[in-house]
């Protein structure tokens, strides 16, 4: 049975993952447990390991803008350590990334193999990391892009939206951004599978099916709250001026997980039916 390394491991994702993993032999190490930027110290928390999942990132996107020698450390150069040292020992390295390594100007699913043109600082530096990754391991690495994570393990879209569902009578939501809300399970499950296929190599989209807006997806989420998903109003970003901007159709193809014989993730009308009692018990 392999051993797996997971990094990043108190987040959102990287809880999830544990979760998933139930009884399998994995090693769980959170920031504060594994500095990524020492690469000594990654060295030997890699050393006995199969598979490394590296769920490290810096994710503060706005903050990025003003910090970005910061995201590139833990984006870039952190994931570089990681993918030297799983080389060094062996090891697959299953690395998440994101949709914002791309533009957002296209008006079909983004393809695994279409190149990337990040829009601001934490895009950059997240396209950085994948470059530096297959530079230094690229028959052992998969990267595994996502977008639009929710969980019940961290602050996200669903729990705000439930939270100022019980504080404002409606909501102004933007309409004119597309993607793909995500469950951080829907996602583990996937590179659980990843990992079951004996895939070492390669690039992935792992998104729910299906795309929507934000204020669609806040609908939904009050209509699965059963809720009034008409308090919810829609609008434009020019009325939500953010320090970066954000891509305007972050809508990713999933065309790698035929290749591999696996299905992609569900639809994400149906994650969210399952997540939601979850998450707003937690």
């Amino acid at each position: 049975m392999k051993r797996i390394l997971i990094t990043g491991a108190s987040g959102m994702l990287g809880r999830d993952v544990q979760d998933v993993l139930g009884a399998r032999p994995f090693t769980a190490l959170s920031r504060a447990q594994l500095d990524i930027l020492d690469l000594d110290a990654v060295h030997r928390a890699v050393t006995g390991h199969d598979v490394v999942i590296n769920c490290a990132a810096y994710t503060a996107v706005d903050d990025a803008e003003t910090n970005e020698a910061e995201a590139f450390a833990i984006n870039a150069e952190g994931a570089h350590n990681l993918a030297l040292a799983a080389c060094n020992a062996g090891a697959t390295l299953i690395h998440v990334s994101t949709d914002y390594v791309f533009n957002g100007q296209a008006t079909s699913p983004y393809g695994e193999d279409d190149v990337r043109d990040p829009l601001g600082a934490y895009g950059r530096t997240k396209a950085a990391g994948e470059e530096l990754i297959l530079e230094a391991h690229a028959h052992g690495s998969v990267i595994v892009r996502t977008a639009w994570l929710y969980g019940q393990h961290g602050p996200n879209f669903v729990s705000t939206m439930l939270r100022l569902a019980g504080e404002r009578e409606t909501l102004t939501v933007v309409d004119d951004q597309r993607g793909q809300p995500t469950w951080t399970r829907d996602l583990a499950h996937k590179l659980i599978d990843i990992i079951d296929a004996d895939v070492t190599s390669g690039i992935f989209h792992g998104t729910s099916s299906g795309e929507t807006t934000w204020c669609g997806f806040a609908r939904a989420i009050f209509a699965e709250a059963g809720l009034d998903p008409e308090r919810v109003h829609p609008t434009d970003s020019a009325s939500f001026v953010r320090p970066a901007a954000r891509p305007a159709y972050s809508v990713l193809g999933h065309d790698a997980w035929a290749r591999h014989g696996l299905s992609p993730i569900r639809s994400w009308q149906d994650a969210l039916h399952e997540a939601l009692p979850l998450i707003r018990t937690y």
